[in-house]
């Protein structure tokens, strides 16, 4: 898989590519990243890439003729001439749809995915209405440029894709993952103790030593009991769910014994 990231600020990227699991699949040849500066773009001798926006207002659009050579440079062309299988460009902007791990998902199966950095004011809309087929946002917030949503989404995504991450089951058992019917892990013999989070938040997690700070690891976990810890684990997915993102609740993969354990939750006293 293949990220293009076309940016005024190029050296933005250059300590995430260089740490963590990016930088092991950099390495490996799992993931590729391509920074493109859009100044490179330009032909005047200040290199610009603004200009004041048409009907007043404040601050500077990105202007609509770099930002085209820059992306026929990358041999993407109008997107009413068809795109390339497997390949998507993407506006990052403030006005666009809000990213989610399903997005994500699907974005690690594309082949390629080329990213356009918003700055200033935003781009010249005409940009997005003939090459962009999707326009994302990371969150309801205002970000100085697209080049942190950039970071976010390559993450995001990079992580997902086949390989990449040392353990597979790690991508499925997290927040917001599948839900247990799309989970093929398993160890053969011995019954799961996680449940897959089918849309809820993560449970909480534990390590050694079994007490600090005055407090206990749940003796649930430490008694070897895989049903039990199961069982433990979604209900305490419903309730950090319910407690922080009771949102999520609506769209979630929820069966009949997690309905009856969110019901038990929600009466008892506060």
């Amino acid at each position: 898989m293949r990220f293009e990231i076309v940016t005024i600020f190029p050296e933005f990227f250059a300590g995430f590519l260089e740490n963590g699991v990016l930088r092991r699949a950099l390495a490996e040849g799992l993931v590729e990243v391509g920074v493109h500066d859009l100044r490179a773009s330009t032909h005047d001798r200040h290199r610009t890439v603004d200009d004041r926006p048409f009907g007043g207002g404040e601050g500077m659009v990105l202007k609509p003729e770099p930002l085209a050579e820059a992306l026929g440079s990358l041999g993407i062309g109008l997107k009413a001439e068809g795109r390339e299988a497997g390949t998507r460009v993407i506006l990052l902007s403030a006005q666009g749809r809000r990213f989610n791990q399903a997005m994500a998902r699907e974005m690690a199966r594309l082949e390629r995915v080329v990213f356009i950095c918003g700055r200033y004011e935003g781009v010249d809309e005409r940009i997005n209405e003939l090459y962009c087929d999707m326009e994302l946002s990371i969150g309801d917030y205002v970000l100085s440029g697209g080049e942190l949503a950039a970071a976010v989404v390559v993450d995001a995504a990079m992580r997902l894709v086949p390989g990449v991450l040392g353990n597979e089951a790690s991508s499925e058992f997290e927040s917001f993952g599948v839900a247990d019917a799309e989970i093929e892990t398993d160890v053969e013999g011995v019954p799961r103790s996680q449940h897959g989070a089918g849309g809820l938040l993560d449970y909480p997690h534990y390590t050694r030593p079994a007490e600090f700070g005055g407090l206990r690891t749940p003796e649930v976990l430490l008694n070897g009991d895989h049903r039990e810890i199961r069982r433990w684990r979604r209900e305490q997915q419903l309730r950090k769910t319910l407690a922080n993102r009771p949102d999520l609740l609506e769209g979630a993969a929820l069966s009949k014994e997690d309905r009856k354990l969110l019901e038990a939750i929600r009466e008892e006293p506060v």
